[in-house]
């Protein structure tokens, strides 16, 4: 029974020192291209470089509908 313990403590740790060495992929923007929209105060970060008239056309739509804001400067 210890024995079995042992082995499992060690593949475990075996394999924990193979994720430390792995960069996490979330929030990285590697191997993306960014997109600027807004006069430049927007910048989004695609994977397809092929899609950003896409994108530029999904922003200026969502731009024009209003959503509602609590900022007063918003309404006029």
């Amino acid at each position: 029974m210890k024995n079995e313990m042992m082995r499992d403590r060690s593949g475990r740790e075996h394999n924990s020192s193979q994720m430390h060495g792995e960069k996490p992929s979330i929030g990285s923007t590697d191997h993306k291209y960014p997109v600027a929209l807004n006069d430049g105060r927007t910048v989004v970060f695609i994977s397809d470089k092929s899609k950003e008239d896409e994108i530029r056309l999904k922003y200026e739509s969502l731009k024009d509908k209003k959503y509602p804001t609590r900022n007063p400067r918003h309404h006029h």
